[in-house]
């Protein structure tokens, strides 16, 4: 682009802090131009570090930018995120990327009407050691099923402890996307969730249906103390098994790698892309779908 992306940031938590705001802003085809957070102190604070402009208004906010990162609960990116979109605004939307269905399918529609570019934090898509597991899986072929775990103790320690939203919705809207979404790219379309459960201690454990008759199973927790906590995903079919078993690039450089695509759909025009607004509306019916099978109102 011949002149850099202006960039607004909604939110100012930890990970708007660690990942959001220095990846803008020093990314050479954005800019970091505002912060608007709940908090005033908490923009004014990320805005000061970064060289942006802190608005207590997000209309005013809107005005000024091309384009609009979210880093908020899904139950306050989802309404603002219409909005941003129905001004034309290009969006940088984190997962989930709304509280229900209902709501994501709403947004997905005004990006469409729009017409501006849209992109999911679905963090590990962006790492190039799983851009080739995946190309790898596509090329063998002959995988029946999979198995995929995150565990952690984010509930009970860290940055992400105190998270209002992450306490109420649990591993399955935090950690869940990731998983369906990397399942889905490798065995095919998610088209059912054939059983779900979630224990009093947070686990999720579930199976789902794939198109083309694959299935595979999910758990996941954020409130087990493990040390280090683990994330994996295993294929396997008539070709035996492969696991993604790299995890080196870091989240930062993940988001990187999200930014050089953002900035290259919107200097081309291009609107679509495997990880827009409608992956996430997918995943979005995936977690709906499951929390009703488990009869869970977390």
């Amino acid at each position: 682009m011949d002149e850099q992306l202006r960039v607004g940031l909604v939110g100012a938590g930890p990970w708007a802090e660690m990942i959001h705001a220095p990846g803008i802003a020093n990314h050479p085809g954005t800019t970091l131009t505002g912060v608007w957070a709940r908090r005033p102190e908490a923009a004014a604070s990320l805005a000061g570090a970064f060289g942006a402009e802190p608005f207590a208004d997000y209309s005013a906010m809107l005005s000024t930018v091309d384009a609009v990162a979210f880093c908020v609960p899904p139950g306050v990116q989802g309404p603002m995120a219409v909005e941003a979109a129905r001004a034309g605004k290009h969006l940088v939307l984190e997962k989930p990327i709304a509280e229900t269905a209902e709501v994501a399918s709403s947004l997905a529609e005004a990006v469409e009407e729009a017409g501006v570019a849209s992109l999911v934090v679905l963090t590990r898509r962006y790492a190039p050691e799983t851009k080739e597991m995946l190309a790898q899986l596509h090329r063998t072929g002959g995988w029946t099923g999979a198995d995929s775990r995150w565990i952690s103790g984010a509930l009970l320690d860290g940055p992400f402890s105190n998270s209002p939203w992450r306490h109420d919705k649990g591993a399955l809207d935090d950690v869940g996307p990731h998983a369906f979404d990397l399942l889905d790219a490798a065995l095919g379309e998610i088209t059912d969730v054939l059983a779900a459960n979630v224990s009093d201690t947070g686990l999720w454990q579930l199976i789902l249906q794939h198109a083309g008759g694959a299935t595979s199973t999910v758990s996941l927790c954020l409130s087990l103390p493990l040390q280090p906590p683990f994330a994996d995903f295993t294929v396997f079919g008539t070709h035996g098994h492969r696991t993604l078993t790299n995890r080196d690039t870091p989240a930062a450089e993940c988001f990187t790698n999200l930014l050089d695509d953002f900035v290259a759909m919107v200097d081309s025009g291009t609107t679509t892309h495997e990880c827009d607004v409608r992956r996430g509306l997918h995943l979005q019916r995936i977690i709906d779908l499951a929390r009703r099978k488990a009869g869970s109102t977390r």
